[in-house]
């Protein structure tokens, strides 16, 4: 994994001691939210930098001046490989949110993708509630493919039944980047 810089931001491999900055966002309900997951404990976010630290499927973002852990992208090539398709999505700490970082990271991801690694086409899901998430993913110039209904879910109630959420499904191909 290589490292990306920007105008603001360092995009790298994760650390394991880049659990305490990954604590500080994970670890709130209104991140999680629309996440196949729960609100991390410290110790569950130690385990998860230290496993993050040995993929490249997800890359740290963090300040340039500070080098503060400020979210994350995950970056993952589908199968089958050969169809050259990547998945892109984020995650950031609130705190961070509305001054343009996942916009500039994302962007980045994008051209590495298409450039360094000659991906053919990079996709996208959101749920259609996560409304900062499709607007991002619209800001990065992809289309939105479609709109699944009911199709997934990552959350029970509290009688144990799935809650089932729709998906946005969203695309962009190589020769469509700006």
């Amino acid at each position: 994994m290589e490292i990306i810089k920007t105008e603001r931001l360092i995009l790298r491999k994760f650390f394991c001691d880049d659990w305490k900055d990954l604590h500080e966002y994970l670890s709130q309900e209104i991140v999680v939210k629309y996440e196949p997951y729960d609100v991390f404990t410290e110790d569950a976010c130690k385990k998860e930098a230290e496993k993050r630290s040995q993929q490249d499927a997800f890359w740290a973002v963090c300040l340039k001046e500070t080098n503060k852990l400020i979210g994350n992208v995950y970056f993952q090539r589908q199968e089958p490989g050969k169809f050259l398709t990547w998945e892109i999505g984020c995650v950031f700490n609130p705190m961070y949110c509305g001054m343009g970082y996942a916009t500039e990271s994302c962007k980045e991801i994008l051209r590495y993708g298409f450039q360094r690694l000659k991906a053919r086409r990079i996709i996208a899901m959101c749920n259609p509630e996560n409304t900062n998430s499709w607007r991002l993913l619209e800001r990065l110039n992809m289309r939105r493919e479609g709109h699944l209904q009911k199709n997934i879910f990552f959350k029970y109630d509290e009688e144990r039944k799935p809650i089932w959420n729709d998906t946005y499904e969203y695309a962009i191909l190589a020769d469509e980047m700006v």
